[in-house]
Order: structure tokens, then sequence, then C-alpha cells
């Protein structure tokens, strides 16, 4: 069987976040394909060196790729364009049919473009798995770099039905085409694979685990209420925190367990290079960013002392490696994501990994991933109230386990990696 070389353009294993997992997951879906040669082809710097924070993951020590044929190279480097013409040259040289982008933020525009048209012109397939179009945090030239980067895709994927209305309102010159898997010789329109976020399999539950002995340890109490994850002022954590302090007020027994570090707080403020950055940062946010959109001094954790909540709240804010990612699901009873705005979730697809049911809000795809009663509860957006009672409405009227399998049994990285590559 002739082999055929996939390359998936992100960031590789060494980085921290969602985008890591993600490209790392797809990776070796594809893997698993005898006739695929995969490649990871990755950042070695993500982001302008202004930026005040630590992307690299410094904590965990498992090699995600060990045992697969997946090869990586590290070689993309933001603020050197010079980078971005040796990454295309290296990908031609590996002569793929097709290469998967990891679209995410706008920021990134300048070098995927640059890459991305540099492939087609080598004729070589290009699909954008987009993950957002309209940006979370709007900014004056978001809506430029998005274009100029996306205008170079030969196809896409979507994880919602909103991110390909958006895509139509960016492009609408463009004819598209929404299907159910990817056909690269497709040329009467651009098609849009209409997909989901899969369900996360690098981290496997601890077997033997024992759950009241590790909730003991974490002190925890009888129910527990799961945030994971970076926090941000668009994941809505001071909303759920109110509302879990209106739940305190009913009830003693149950627990709020925060794992996470503050996304813009990763880096030792005492260091001159890192007073630097968020000098030279703070200027450029100015520029390009609405005040109101500036989350740097957002401190959501500090609802917790303000509401009297400390011994009903179990936190630790910090990245969380690898290794000890499992034992915080395992010990806990739903994950919220009470979020104010939302395009697909790794934490709702990592959820799922561990059969967790969601409490989420009614913005973004949750309406179309989270059935309310089934495998979660919805809440309306920014409500209080209504989060504190999807709260009670777990208690009262616990998830079944086996709704949430059953729910995302065909959400697996086997389909999807089938749904875009599974092409003569």
């Amino acid at each position: 069987m002739k082999k055929r070389t996939i390359v998936c353009f992100g960031p590789g294993p060494r980085f921290k976040g969602g985008m890591q997992n993600y490209n790392t997951s797809l990776a070796l879906a594809l893997d698993k394909e005898e006739q695929n040669n995969v490649h990871i082809v990755s950042w070695t710097q993500q982001y302008p060196a202004i930026i005040p924070r630590e992307f690299v993951d410094k904590s965990s020590t498992t090699d995600l790729l060990e045992g697969s044929g997946v090869k990586v190279t590290y070689l993309t480097n933001y603020n050197n364009p010079l980078s971005w013409i040796e990454t295309a040259k290296y990908i031609i040289s590996l002569q793929p049919e097709m290469i998967t982008f990891q679209w995410s933020i706008a920021l990134q525009g300048l070098p995927m473009a640059h890459i991305a048209k540099q492939l087609r012109k080598a004729g070589i397939h290009v699909v954008f798995d987009i993950h957002f179009v309209i940006q979370k945090e709007h900014s004056s030239i978001d809506k430029f770099l998005t274009k100029y980067a996306l205008k170079h895709a030969s196809s896409f994927v979507v994880h919602a039905l909103h991110t390909y209305d958006e895509l139509k309102t960016v492009f609408p010159e463009r004819s598209f085409g929404l299907v159910d898997k990817l056909d690269i010789h497709e040329k009467k329109y651009t098609s849009v694979v209409k997909l989901y976020h899969p369900i996360y399999d690098l981290y496997k539950p601890i077997s033997n685990f024992n759950v009241e002995e590790e909730k003991a340890k974490l002190g925890l109490k009888k129910h527990v209420f799961l945030y994971f994850g970076f926090i941000r002022k668009y994941k809505g954590l001071d909303l759920a925190i109110q509302a879990f302090a209106e739940l305190c007020k009913e009830r003693d027994d149950v627990s709020f367990l925060i794992c996470g570090e503050s996304f813009w707080k990763t880096l030792d403020d005492t260091k001159w290079s890192t007073k630097l950055k968020q000098l030279l940062f703070g200027w450029a946010k100015k520029l390009v960013l609405r005040k109101s959109d500036d989350e740097r001094e957002d401190n959501p954790l500090e609802w917790i002392d303000k509401l009297g909540v400390q011994e009903n709240c179990v936190v630790f804010n910090r990245f969380i490696s690898n290794e000890e990612l499992p034992k915080f699901f395992q010990v806990s009873d739903a994950a919220v994501l009470f979020y104010r705005t939302a395009t697909p979730s790794g934490i709702e697809s990592l959820s799922y990994n561990f059969k967790m049911p969601i409490l989420a809000t009614k913005v973004g795809h949750f309406p179309e991933t989270i059935v309310d009663g089934f495998n979660g509860y919805l809440a309306e957006a920014n409500d209080i109230q209504s989060m504190k009672d999807q709260m009670v409405r777990f208690l009262e009227s616990p998830i079944n386990r086996d709704n949430v399998a059953k729910a995302t049994e065909n959400m697996s990285w086997k389909n999807y990696a089938n749904a875009i590559c599974n092409y003569e």
C-alpha cells in the first residue's frame, strides 16, 4: 500500500494548552491509519516576543507521542520571518498530499498566510481547521488578519454551525459547500467539513482510584463541581463562583474544585524582562484592543474571599501537568462551563473523556452538544440565579454517566480522522 504524507501544523507536545492537545491528538489519530505518514510541524515561538506569558509546558514528563510513528519538527518562530520561509520549504520537501492548520487566534495570521500561500502554489491541499472565525476578544486588526490567512485555504473544517455562518460572512463572494467528509478533488465549491471537537483520549483514568480517599486528601466535600483549565474572563469563573456562593447558602455538602493557571500570571513579575514585556504589550493592546477586552488585571478568584466561601473552594491556581490531570476529573461530579462566549471547548471534550456531565451556558455551540437534562444542564448566559439553579438541578437529579457516553459515542478521533482523510 502506497504511503501518503499528511502534515499537522500547530503547536507540538512541548507546549501548554488546548491547541497542543488538539494537534497532537489529530496527528495520533491520523497515524493509526496504516497508509498515513504523519508529521507535526510546530512553532518554536507561537506569538510575538513581547507577550508576557509562558507557553511551554515545563511540568509534564509524559511523552504523548510514545509508541506512535508521528514525527515532530519544531521550526516556525513567529518573530523570525525567515523561519516562515524555511517552514514552507521543509513542508514542501515532505511532499504531503494535505496539511492541516490549527486556526485559533487571528494574531497568527501573518506567518500562517505566508506558509499556506507557498504550499498551495506547490499543489498541496491546505485545510484550515478553524476553532473560531470571529474572535472572542475583538481587535481592530483581527478581521484583516483572519481574512488574510483564511483566504489561502483549499478547504475548511468547522466544529459548529455558527462558525460556518461566520465564515460565510467573512467571504461572501466565495462559494461554500457544507459536507460530512472531505474530498480534496472537489472544484465546484470550497468544502467545509462540519465535524465536532472530538473526545480527548490522551488521558486515561487512574485504575483502582479511590475517590473518597482522594477527596479526603484534597479537603473536598460530598458533591464536587469542577472548573478546569486556563482562567480567562470569557470563561466566566467569576460568575460560577458567585452562583456557587448562592448554592452554599442552602447546603454545606458541596465543593468547588478550581484547577488552572491565571492566563496572564505565568511569569515572575519581579524580573526586568517580564516588566519590559508587560510595558510593551500594554502599549500594543491600547492600540488594537478595546479597554473592556483587556483582561490582564481580571482576577475572578477574588470572589472566593469576597463571598466568604473559602471552606467550600479548593484551588490549584497553577498549570496542571498531564500526570496530575486525571485525578481532578475522577474526584469531581460535574464540570462547570458557565462561559460568557464559547467556541467548541477542549475542556468539554476532556470532561467527556471521563464521562463527566457538563453544566454550561446557552452560548456558542453548547446547545448543539449538550441536551438539557440528558448529558448536562444549560443555564442562561450571564444569569447567576440560573447558574445556581442548574447546580441545584444537578444535585437533585444527577445525570447518568451512561448518558454522557451515549451522547458522545460518535465523537471519536477515529471518526474525525476518517472524515478528513478518507478520500481516494
